[in-house]
């Protein structure tokens, strides 16, 4: 497992991360299975928000591996907030008392990392500030960041929060690729030139700031995996299968490396409560796959290289 550091904290992260959304489809003894085999594979970043499952699976995994001073100090625990039913807020009242019921559920005194969970198109950034203020203060929360935010709505809130935000969580996977394809297509008559995500990846990097991919097998907005449809992607499954056989992995794997290979240093976030799924995905940690093979697989993913 190949470990990053997130820029600005002293978190030393696994590039892989267990991603908590689902856990609510487990039992206890299966989810407690799953969170002991991503220890075991040395992934020690776990990812949640308090939407997820209503809240139901931060509960599930502090109860799962029954959370304790001891186990706590092995994992970077992150989640999420600002979502809730048929709307976003970003105020103070609602950051800090969803923080506060986050922290109840996952029995822990603190968060390593708390993210604004989407943009709030109302948000009053000296708002967030104050939230943002009160929670380190008291220790509650460590580090902060978004998710699935633009550079200049960061910028809003880099005017008025005092803290750095040290994370971004995006979608990327091969097949969903905005944050790269404008950059590659620069200047021409194609689609794929349209500057959709105003250079998100580049202004991360610029300003050190995690890159967190989601949905790294989705070839949609959860439409499904790439990975096994052959009837859209033919070509591209056939050039992950090959890779597969050359490393000695799997075919999760490859995706997985594509993404990691990026000198960005990014995040994968596993959305899978599949034990073997998961120990596939880890092996795709760390496979230097060249510059050959990582623009082939975006190229046969549907993109152009000019």
């Amino acid at each position: 497992m190949k470990y990053i550091e997130i820029k600005g904290t002293d978190l030393n992260v696994s590039n892989v991360v267990m991603g908590c959304m689902r856990l609510t489809q487990l039992s206890l003894p299966e989810a407690e299975k799953l969170i002991r085999t991503a220890m075991e594979e040395n992934i020690n970043f776990f990812d949640h928000a308090d939407i997820y499952g209503g809240g139901k699976c931060e509960e599930i995994f502090a109860d799962a591996i029954g959370m304790n001073p001891s186990i706590r100090e092995k994992m970077v625990l992150q989640s999420k907030c600002g979502i809730r039913s048929g709307y976003f807020d970003f105020s103070k009242e609602h950051i800090i008392a969803s923080t506060e019921g986050i922290l109840k559920r996952l029995k822990t005194d603190y968060l390593d990392i708390l993210l604004l969970h989407r943009p709030d198109a109302l948000v009053e950034p000296e708002e967030v500030a104050e939230a943002f203020d009160a929670l380190h203060a008291s220790g509650k929360v460590r580090y902060f960041g978004v998710s699935n935010h633009t550079p200049m709505q960061t910028e809003l809130l880099k005017k008025h929060v005092s803290q750095r935000l040290v994370v971004n969580q995006l979608q990327l996977s091969v097949t969903h690729t905005p944050m790269i394809d404008s950059g590659i297509a620069l200047n021409m008559n194609h689609n794929q030139s349209i500057n959709r995500d105003s250079g998100i990846l580049d202004y991360c990097r610029l300003n050190d700031i995690t890159v967190q991919a989601w949905s790294p097998f989705q070839k949609g907005f959860f439409n499904g995996p790439f990975l096994g449809d052959t009837e859209n992607y033919a070509e591209l499954n056939k050039l992950i299968d090959g890779l597969a056989d050359k490393y000695g992995v799997t075919n999760t794997a490859i995706a997985v490396a594509w993404i990691t290979r990026h000198p960005a240093n990014i995040q994968v976030v596993l959305g899978t409560m599949n034990e073997g799924r998961l120990k596939d995905s880890c092996q795709g940690s760390d496979i230097p796959l060249t510059r050959e093979e990582w623009y082939a697989i975006y190229k046969a993913g549907g993109k152009i290289v000019p």
